[in-house]
């Protein structure tokens, strides 16, 4: 079973798409058997041609066809657009990541339940927003279960937000609240995203608020310092970059996420978190499935 992999799907061939195609490449346990989507004038869809991945222009049609091609569906279209091919995966039985804010599937922030994601049929990725700050969230929230209110603050790229990003800025804020307070027990959560516009561009930076009173520094500290040591495992360009700060009772955290460069450019680190959690999840799909055959 060494040298055998487990074959993935890609549906979507925008930047996500193919970024995760180039992840998918280098992985010990997954290999890209279709690069999917609707535009035949795709030059990314050529560019996985000339990688000589199979292509199809019919999205969900070409597994509907061919669905022995592939074990592992990764979704990298729309909210929207996921909520028609979820029924249609769930039926063939491929195990599917959605990277869309649909809500549809189990949320998953492998740090915290990817073995419980494993065990859905459909497993969603909330957002970067979650999972860049929801570990570190879980962190306080473990010190300090009195917590009543957590605001994070996400800064991304202009450049990095795409109309797949734009179009579901409504979707993405209330799923990483809902995500936050899901995780954490947090009763209250609040969640903003900002596109900089600056030039060059800025790494995604994240900043956690947290109202603690008489917070236990220390142990805070150590608890996040070990999160962020977890996290880089599956996402390289992760780091911290303000250690707890307790002021007008007010504890901060914040944190940055440097892309790895794969497809996508070093300031899109908040694709590149998401394309790293899916993979981690496929990876954790693909062990298990290798290790039952």
């Amino acid at each position: 079973m060494k040298n055998k992999k487990i074959k993935v799907g890609i549906i979507g061939t925008g930047n996500i798409g193919s970024d995760l195609l180039v992840k998918i490449q280098r992985s010990d346990v997954l290999t890209c058997a279709l690069f999917i989507g609707k535009n035949p004038q795709s030059e990314n869809i050529k560019r996985a041609a000339s990688m000589g991945i199979r292509i199809s222009h019919q999205s969900i049609k070409a597994i509907e066809e061919n669905p022995d091609l592939c074990d592992i569906i990764f979704d990298a279209t729309s909210a929207q657009v996921h909520a028609t091919h979820a029924p249609i995966l769930k039926k063939l039985r491929k195990f599917t990541i959605d990277l869309t804010p649909s809500g549809i599937g189990k949320m998953c922030i492998p740090l915290i339940n990817i073995e419980e994601a494993l065990a859905a049929p459909n497993v969603n990725m909330v957002s970067c927003g979650a999972q860049a700050t929801i570990p570190i969230i879980s962190a306080l929230m473990n010190v300090h279960r009195e917590t009543q209110y957590v605001e994070i603050v996400s800064s991304i790229a202009s450049r990095s937000a795409g109309i797949g990003t734009r179009d579901n800025i409504d979707e993405l804020t209330q799923s990483t609240s809902e995500a936050i307070k899901t995780f954490t027990n947090v009763p209250r959560a609040k969640t903003i995203i900002i596109f900089n516009p600056a030039e060059p561009p800025i790494h995604m930076h994240n900043t956690v608020y947290a109202k603690i009173e008489n917070p236990k520094l220390d142990l805070l500290t150590a608890k996040v310092y070990a999160v962020v040591e977890k996290i880089k495992k599956y996402v390289p360009g992760y780091r911290l970059t303000l250690d707890p700060v307790y002021e007008n009772d007010r504890l901060t955290v914040m944190t940055e996420v440097v892309g790895l460069g794969d497809f996508l450019p070093v300031f899109s680190g908040n694709l590149d978190i998401m394309n790293c959690a899916a993979i981690a999840v496929a990876e954790g799909y693909a062990h298990k499935k290798l290790l039952i055959s």
